[in-house]
């Protein structure tokens, strides 16, 4: 019979035993076994113990509580919410451990029929590394059962129990660090070996190690004699771990200037090599050069090399007693050369302190942008390439450029053409349109147009610039410097232009090509807007005079729109009929008459005209009437 079998009779046989004797009120209360206990409960055999594990008839406590009244230790690490009962806590015992399944019956029953492959998580305890490769006994035996579980186990043999283990490293291994570095020994070590841990960081301990320290073996510092504190039973040291004395080198090294020199040792000395001097060990200041800026992160062997005759007390009065003029003596004041502490300072060759108040003095005053802009943009360096190296020479930077024009530093993206000599070349150069705080927007407005070929008029006055001069669409260059020629955008500005067909499109077509002016826009438009026509006078330029009624008439009423080819709207205004029937339906009266009452137009509206080919029609279809 299964385990579930026996776990699903166990309730049925009690209830026959509950009704074979309840026969009568007074009659002794007994019990119908259903088959013999294990023989870890065989004690309890015998249907006079039945109460030992089952409540009274009517008793509404179930076996749960007797079975944890029993078992005190899986009571524990219930409430302790420890273990893998805790983890089943919902469930009641029966369900998993079913008893009266004869002597020989199991109660525990494990996943995959054995211990070994029970998920150990399950338990609270994952188990890695090198835990995962042993054997169950290595791990529970009495002598680890540490926990408060332990105590309550009523097994004689405890070895049999799986309870009472701990999950701390040290309940199980011993601290070789004997409590110098806390209990936690995961922060250090994993489950995999005890060597190396990698957990641990010296560098984030109180004494990081740095140079020749890093390759020194631990026992080294943590096993040498003068720390030394306990030895073990052969008489072996034990290692310190913490703390160790590390204010000064000589808590572990020898001094080998037996206190001739105070202080601590880092002053002079580093731990990469003991005879190469720290850069700021040296107290310069006693000299008659301190060092400053740059100068103090030189390597002492940069000005006082043992090679060169005399490093040792090296000249320093001028700055070019170290270094190379790099503007070979072109850097000029009042006419006469200049030393490098005049522009320069220690703390760096760049920036330099020559800055636009001084350049104001100069024969070039810096001005708006010019002010703004950083020396090397109009100062060039030389580059290494030979051709760069030859043009400059011996003077590596630039220090007089050529600055008579604006084109002398800046491309011309007119190429040439508002220059002297160009075709609209003048004397002023680029500031007859460009100010010296921006290059863009310009100064050229509507009236500086007017000196154009094209004098801006009317609308045209409040077009903007791009509308008309596409190139202004591209990107513009970051900079008009040489170094950016090539990408700087081309405004040449010259448009040839200058008919109203040429820039806008003629919504007439070609019905005023007889015209003598053939059509031409500012016949009957001005500059301010296309509508109304200001200059077209009907009664002047047309074959028809408006009299009456037709003044008041609005222009759609006689001209209608209609698609042409291309698909777009135009307005027809010629050829029209100059008839009376050629617009108006015959016997039908005319608003044009002085009426006393109002009457619907007589005009052939699409509504009153005709069927084609009727009898009735009174005059021919008007070709140029808008049909819907």
């Amino acid at each position: 019979m299964t385990r579930h079998a026996i776990a699903a009779r166990i309730p049925f046989l009690l209830l026959l035993g509950t009704l074979a004797s309840g026969l009568g009120p007074g009659r002794a209360f007994a019990q119908v076994s259903p088959g013999p206990l294990s023989s870890a409960h065989a004690s309890l055999e015998g249907t006079s113990n039945c109460l030992q594990c089952h409540g009274p008839r009517g008793s509404k406590a179930g076996m749960d509580e007797k079975c944890l009244a029993c078992h005190k230790e899986v009571a524990w690490m219930r409430g302790a919410k420890r273990g893998f009962h805790a983890t089943v806590a919902d469930r009641n015992c029966a369900s998993c451990h079913p008893d009266h399944g004869g002597r020989d019956f199991a109660l525990v029953a494990w996943d995959g029929g054995s211990p070994e492959k029970f998920d150990h998580r399950r338990a609270g305890f994952a188990l890695e590394g090198k835990h995962a490769t042993l054997e169950c006994v290595k791990c529970h035996t009495p002598a680890l059962q540490k926990s408060p579980a332990a105590a309550l186990v009523r097994k004689k043999d405890r070895s049999k129990s799986w309870m009472g283990l701990q999950t701390a490293c040290a309940d199980c291994h011993r601290d070789v660090h004997r409590g110098q570095l806390g209990t936690d020994c995961r922060s250090c070590h994993g489950q995999d070996a005890w060597k190396p841990a990698p957990g641990f960081d010296h560098a984030k301990s109180r004494f990081p190690l740095t140079g020749r320290h890093e390759k020194v073996e631990c026992l080294k510092c943590h096993a040498a004699p003068p720390f030394v504190k306990e030895r073990d039973a052969k008489g072996q040291p034990l290692p310190e771990w913490k703390p160790l004395p590390h204010a000064d080198c000589v808590s572990c090294h020898k001094d080998p200037h037996q206190g001739r020199f105070k202080g601590a040792c880092a002053k002079c000395h580093g731990t990469t090599d003991w005879k190469v001097m720290n850069r700021g060990g040296f107290d310069h200041d006693q000299t008659r050069y301190p060092l400053r800026g740059r100068h103090a992160s030189l390597r002492c062997e940069q000005c006082h090399d043992p090679k060169v005759p005399g490093s040792q007390k090296p000249k320093f009065a001028l700055c070019t007693d170290c270094h190379r003029d790099a503007h070979a003596g072109t850097a000029k004041r009042s006419g006469q050369v200049v030393d490098c502490a005049s522009c320069h300072v220690v703390a760096g060759w760049k920036p330099s302190t020559y800055t636009a108040a001084d350049h104001a003095k100069s024969a070039y005053p810096l001005e708006g942008a010019h002010a703004r802009a950083t020396c090397g943009l109009c100062h060039v360096h030389a580059t290494s390439t030979p051709a760069s190296l030859a043009s400059f020479g011996r003077a590596l930077v630039t220090m007089r450029p050529k600055r008579s024009a604006c084109t002398d530093c800046h491309a011309d993206p007119h190429a040439g053409r508002f220059r002297p000599g160009g075709p609209r070349g003048k004397a002023d150069d680029c500031l007859a349109c460009h100010g010296l705080e921006q290059w863009s927007p310009s100064r050229y407005d509507a009236k500086m147009h007017d000196t154009s070929t094209f004098k801006l008029e009317g609308a045209h006055v409040a077009v903007p610039c791009v509308a008309c001069h596409a190139e202004l669409k591209a990107k513009p260059s970051a900079n008009s410097l040489p170094a950016a020629a090539a990408t700087l955008r081309p405004l040449r500005f010259a448009i040839g232009k200058r008919a109203c067909a040429d820039c806008h499109r003629n919504p007439h077509g070609d019905q005023f090509a007889h015209r003598r002016d053939q059509g031409a826009c500012e016949g009957c438009h001005d500059s301010m807007a296309f509508s109304p026509a200001s200059r077209f006078d009907h009664d002047r330029d047309s074959k028809y005079r408006l009299e009456g009624a037709h003044r008041r008439t609005p222009c759609a009423g006689c001209h209608p729109s209609k698609i042409g080819a291309d698909g777009k709207p135009f307005t027809v205004y010629r050829p029209l009929a100059t008839r009376c029937e050629g617009c108006h339906l015959a016997g039908v009266p005319s608003p044009l008459d002085s009426l006393s009452t109002p009457v619907k137009s007589s005009l052939l509206l699409p509504e009153h005209l005709p069927l084609r080919g009727t009898p009735n029609r009174p005059i021919p279809e008007a070709s140029h009437v808008r049909r819907s």
